[in-house]
């Protein structure tokens, strides 16, 4: 599985960005996809997951802010980042992984990952 990540940007403080995630196969009722993020310095970290129900999982300082998606006709995934704050600024990552569950949020747990997009959220 190959996966195209896109939209990222440069934003202020309490803007918002969408980000996608292409997958290059059928992902539909295979994988759980998701989000993490990796910060200057600092180990990549769970984000967002969704599974093939739809069925999600949030890391806790996003909660409330962000939204994750998928249109399995399209194998896309999306990030809908509101009330951005400074410290979501880091490159975010899309990854994928076999089976249905959505709470392994360690990056060894995950089998594929896109190539990172540039968030940047500015004072």
């Amino acid at each position: 599985v190959q996966l195209q990540a896109s939209g990222g940007g440069l934003v202020q403080t309490g803007g918002f960005l969408r980000l996608s995630c292409a997958a290059s196969e059928r992902t539909a009722s295979a994988y759980t996809m998701g989000w993490f993020r990796q910060a200057p310095g600092k180990e990549r970290v769970f984000v967002a997951a969704i599974n093939y129900s739809g069925t999600t999982h949030y890391e806790n300082s996003v909660k409330g802010r962000f939204t994750i998606s998928r249109d399995n006709a399209k194998n896309t995934i999306y990030l809908q980042m509101n009330s951005l704050k400074l410290e979501d600024t880091a490159v975010y990552y899309c990854g994928a992984r076999s089976g249905s569950t959505v709470e392994f949020t360690t990056t060894r747990t995950w089998d594929y990952w896109g190539q990172g997009t540039q968030v940047t959220v500015s004072s």
